[in-house]
């Protein structure tokens, strides 16, 4: 913390008007999918990751990635937003710097999720569209689902949920307003 020692009105007037101006130049970050981030598909990334942290009524079991995340390193940010105020930066400075590191957290969180598996389905689409998920048409579903139902096997694909295309990782940022 830096001692300030002022005496008179005009000083004490314009310093309080300079540390208002370093401190007020900014109120908030927000850190996730925001309403930059890309479509896949037409699909804004936003809505694909809320369905993954949330699971759908279609069968998409919940994956949450993001709200463990909060509630684990939630505690951290007002110190690290304290030290870097501390550190002469200004409010802006300050959020901004923890938004990009809260961006690398969500990043992991996402990378860290391993449960519950993937289906055999969406594995046996992942053997025929690795590289191309884009194509995958509702006639490839149920030809997936049918290959597997035959007993078709996609061992070798991953099974690492969450990072199939990389666009949820791709498209988190954050932003100081």
């Amino acid at each position: 913390m830096v001692a300030v020692s002022i005496s008179g009105g005009d000083k004490l007037a314009k310093a309080l008007a300079e540390i208002e101006a370093k401190y007020t130049d900014a109120k908030e970050v927000r850190v996730g999918f925001l309403e930059s981030a890309p479509n896949q598909n037409g699909i804004p990334v936003a809505s694909i990751a809320l369905w993954q942290e949330f699971g759908t009524s279609r069968g998409t079991p919940p994956r949450p990635f993001f709200r463990p995340m909060v509630d684990r390193e939630a505690p951290t940010w007002g110190p690290m937003i304290a030290a870097e105020l501390e550190g002469g930066a200004s409010a802006g400075q300050a959020l901004g710097a923890v938004g990009k590191h809260i961006e690398g957290e969500l990043r992991q969180s996402i990378v860290d999720v391993q449960a519950p598996p993937l289906s055999p389905v969406t594995m046996m689409l992942r053997k025929w569209f690795w590289t191309n998920p884009e194509d995958i048409k509702f006639a490839d579903v149920q030809r997936a689902r049918a290959a597997v139902a035959a007993g078709e096997s996609s061992d070798g694909e991953s099974t690492k949920p969450l990072v199939w295309t990389g666009q949820m990782l791709r498209s988190i940022n954050s932003e100081v307003k």
